[in-house]
């Protein structure tokens, strides 16, 4: 049987194809299609079915990572949406929370609200905190605005009233009217995406996902298609932002929680790689073709975060704690108005991509600057099946850059790649500062297509110990998506002290939790064997703002009052450095987290390590100050094996990626294959 994961990039898709019965694990990278994501996904699958001669009949599971929902709302392509919300309340997504997006600078503005003002309609009802209801729904009120909506073309409507969290019973009979009324339309309710306290977060959150909706189930409608007319008779899942897998149908109805489903993979996939080979805490960072992904990871966990914002608008849901910036392989580089060198956000994408792709690109790029400098093979890339201009970049960097600045073809392609690597080189310091801790203190975990290619530069201005860089890096999200097991959040708000009697409503709510959790393992089919619970209470000091997760293994009828405050305060002071063992704790949420167990890869080394002393060419590279151009080795890295080791200057290549080890550096191959990168002393 077989096992695939993909993972669908802006400039490539991904795959990690699992042959079970042999143990064996291999990858394959084809261009992505920005028009319609599934063609890449189509594409890839059949060249695995024909090159691993695979019976379609033989696919057991396919996870899939997808930026359908994050590029939407970036591009804002879809049209607005409606929204129903408490009378009083039509304006929430515009006040917000008062708070600028850029302190110093006045021309970063917020995004224009997902819901026009013409489309939000005040609706008389009122629930207390306590869920008692104040004033009852006022159905006439939500016919006449459902009736507006379907007048004006409304393909997907929000509903979010006061305290649904509560009593949301009063949102399942407006979502019911307005199903009736525009039978097509998509309707997402507060109650059912996200039924937590805070207002503002908690429509934000339902009119994201509302937005994203109609255009999401258009995809997986795609996708499925696409699947099945390979003769694969498997629904596939759908990672989401906390690292785990939804089924289709989930996905279709919670698209807010696919947001960071690519990059939550990748960060999965690089803290299991890394535990695996006993370097449990790293910095990770993802360079793709468009945009660069940094994460902490401690002790082999990654770090999560419940809120962050995504295009401008805040999402309130679990998800990995992954930053982004605009620097990936494709990002261009440009000269500012004052004469400065700038590389990114923009990007080159896929299409037309990079002037080295030879697909009629006219911009440089990150990529172009590492062909000319000698860094990527000139030849071909992705193992040979894509043909690179090396002239043409190189022609375009001295047009571009080198003559406008006044700089040769060499001192610009560096300058290009040395601005790209401060960047994440800032964005990877301000990860680690944040939470306390110095990068001296991890290692360097570098992947992605473009990664390794950077990571010695990146890390000349982090200074973590060693570069760790797993086996085709390239397609990494893939494999985590291999890695990930099904998963699904149910939260209860409670809002009360940690006393005695707050500590039994936990329990209480615990116990409805698992409840409706086991429903959902039941329905998803996930065996009884392979079911677990991950219980997380997140709590605050009284007078926060703002609660910390603390994690349970066990039931928490298991846990006393005093045990959970003992975890409650070693758990902030991990996170902010500080406790207030005299303050009362405030508990606000149970959280349940319902996990579906899959079996995973192999994390150790298939191949035999070959005599390095012998490598298939050489060829100049250039690295920068630290040498100039200089004569090479050019490794394949499927010949290296557990114990070889590689000394700088060298190149070592293989389909997905490659890695550039420069004069003074050694790159050691461990035990699961992954290379090791470290300065001679």
């Amino acid at each position: 049987m077989y096992r695939i994961g993909v993972d669908v990039g802006g400039t490539f898709t991904d795959f990690a194809l699992l042959d079970e019965a042999k143990g064996e694990l291999h990858y394959h990278k084809t261009p992505s299609t920005p028009s319609d994501p599934s063609e890449a996904v189509g594409n890839g699958l059949a060249d695995l079915i024909a090159e691993h001669s695979i019976d379609p009949a033989d696919v057991a599971y396919l996870g899939h990572g997808t930026t359908v929902a994050l590029n939407m709302l970036l591009e804002r392509r879809a049209p607005t949406i409606g929204l129903l919300t408490t009378k009083g309340f039509r304006d929430v997504l515009e006040i917000a929370r008062q708070i600028r997006p850029h302190l110093y600078d006045y021309t970063v503005t917020r995004p224009e609200p997902l819901a026009r003002r013409a489309h939000r309609f005040e609706i008389a009802e009122r629930v207390a905190v306590d869920g008692r209801v104040l004033h009852p729904l006022d159905l006439d009120a939500v016919e006449k605005a459902a009736r507006k909506l379907s007048d004006s073309g409304v393909s997907a409507v929000a509903i979010c009233f006061l305290h649904s969290y509560r009593f949301p019973e009063h949102e399942r009979q407006a979502g019911e009217i307005v199903r009736r009324i525009l039978p097509d339309a998509f309707v997402s309710l507060s109650s059912d995406v996200l039924p937590e306290f805070r207002e503002y977060e908690r429509t934000s959150t339902t009119t994201v996902n509302a937005y994203v909706g109609p255009r999401m189930q258009t995809y997986i409608g795609q996708l499925r298609d696409r699947v099945t007319g390979y003769g694969i008779d498997r629904e596939p899942y759908i990672i989401h932002s906390n690292g785990g897998l939804l089924s289709v149908d989930a996905a279709a109805t919670f698209p807010v929680r696919t947001c960071l489903s690519g990059p939550a993979a990748g960060v999965v996939g690089a803290a299991a790689v890394a535990k695996a080979a006993g370097h449990p805490d790293i910095l990770a960072f993802d360079v793709g073709g468009t945009s660069t992904d940094v994460s902490l990871v401690l002790d082999g966990r990654p770090l999560f975060t419940s809120e962050r914002s995504v295009a401008g608008h805040p999402v309130k849901s679990p998800a990995v704690d992954v930053n982004a910036i605009g620097a990936g392989g494709g990002s261009i580089a440009w000269i500012d108005g004052g004469g400065a060198l700038k590389v990114g956000p923009q990007s080159a994408g896929a299409d037309p991509g990079p002037v080295a792709y030879g697909l009629g690109g006219e911009e440089v790029t990150l990529t172009d600057a590492n062909i000319t400098l000698g860094r990527l093979n000139p030849g071909a890339l992705l193992a040979g099946r894509m043909t690179m201009d090396a002239a043409g970049a190189r022609t375009a960097v001295e047009k571009k850059i080198a003559g406008p600045l006044g700089l040769s073809i060499e001192e610009a392609a560096i300058g290009i790649v040395r601005v790209a690597a401060s960047g994440i080189a800032r964005a990877i310091r301000s990860v680690a500062s944040a939470k306390g801790y110095n990068p001296a203190d991890f290692s360097l975990f570098a992947y992605g297509g473009a990664g390794p290619l950077l990571a010695s530069d990146v890390n000349d201005e982090v200074g973590c110990r060693r570069i760790l860089v797993p086996r085709e890096p390239g397609t990494l999200c893939a494999r985590g998506i291999l890695l990930s097991d099904q998963t699904f959040d149910f939260v209860r708000t409670i809002l009360g002290r940690a006393t005695e009697k707050g500590w039994q409503q936990a329990r209480d709510a615990f116990g409805e939790l698992e409840k409706q959790a086991e429903e959902w393992l039941a329905k998803d089919k996930v065996p009884e064997s392979a079911r677990a619970y991950r219980r997380y209470v997140e709590a605050r000091y009284e007078g926060q703002s703002f609660e910390v997760r603390v994690p349970f293994g066990q039931p928490i009828d298991n846990v006393s009052l005093e045990a959970f405050l003992s975890a409650f305060h070693v758990e902030h002071k991990t996170q902010y450095s500080y406790d207030i063992q005299e303050r009362h704790v405030e508990i606000v949420n149970c959280r349940l987290e319902a996990v579906g167990e899959t079996p995973k890869p192999p994390m150790e080394s298939t191949g035999v390590g070959e005599d390095t002393s012998h490598f298939s060419d050489t060829r100049t590279v250039h690295f920068g100050a630290g040498g100039g151009w200089l004569d090479s080795a050019v490794h394949e890295r499927a010949r290296l094996g557990p114990g070889n080791q590689v000394e700088g200057p060298a190149v070592i290549e293989e389909m997905s990626s490659t890695t550039v080890v420069p004069p003074g550096y050694r790159a050691n191959v461990d035990a699961i294959g992954n290379l090791v990168l470290e300065q001679n002393a």
